[in-house]
């Protein structure tokens, strides 16, 4: 079996046995110009490292640049994506309830910084699964954020800071191949 993974103008192809994979290379370049870049080593802002174990996937290069976007290269690391008991709600639910102690936490002006570091903070899931919970809660907010859900976000950043080149480990298997749902 052989397959074939299309983006934009970027295949990735990979197959049960070399000979299938030289095979369907062959009839590709028959028909199209392309060339070929050898062995696969990042595609999408992915890295890809092959090992014994099986194949490590990670996004530290996306990570250390984020980090460096949001101004936090010099800041100090979070051990966890959110403080313990961290209550988070919403502009709605606040003035359902009426709560107005808290005149610190307002609605950000500016919303799109916000959405831009979720939307990246929620690329980074792809092989950062430990944050996953924490950027789905903040998720929850991109319509009206408040200052309370921008710190937590920029937590998460300090806490990825922590171990940027965190990834997945695709353990390798002895067997046949078996697609899931």
């Amino acid at each position: 079996m052989v397959v074939i993974l299309v983006y934009v103008d970027d295949l990735l192809i990979t197959g049960s046995s070399s000979q299938m994979i030289q095979e369907a290379k062959a009839t590709l370049h028959k028909n199209f110009k392309m060339k070929d870049l050898g062995s696969l080593k990042y595609f999408l802002g992915i890295k890809v490292l092959k090992s014994k174990e099986g194949i490590l996937l990670n996004q530290r290069k996306y990570a250390l640049q984020l980090i460096s976007e949001v101004g936090l290269s010099g800041a100090k690391v979070a051990s966890t994506p959110l403080e313990f008991n961290q209550k988070l709600t919403s502009v709605e639910y606040d003035q359902h309830i009426g709560n107005t102690t808290d005149s610190a936490d307002t609605e950000l002006e500016d919303i799109t910084a916000y959405q831009r570091l979720i939307g990246k903070l929620l690329y980074l899931t792809i092989t950062r699964h430990d944050i996953c919970f924490s950027v789905q809660v903040l998720s929850q907010f991109m319509q009206h954020p408040k200052t309370s859900h921008w710190e937590a976000a920029l937590r998460i950043v300090k806490y990825v800071k922590n171990s940027p080149g965190l990834g997945v480990l695709l353990k390798r298997e002895t067997g046949p191949l078996e697609l899931t749902g």
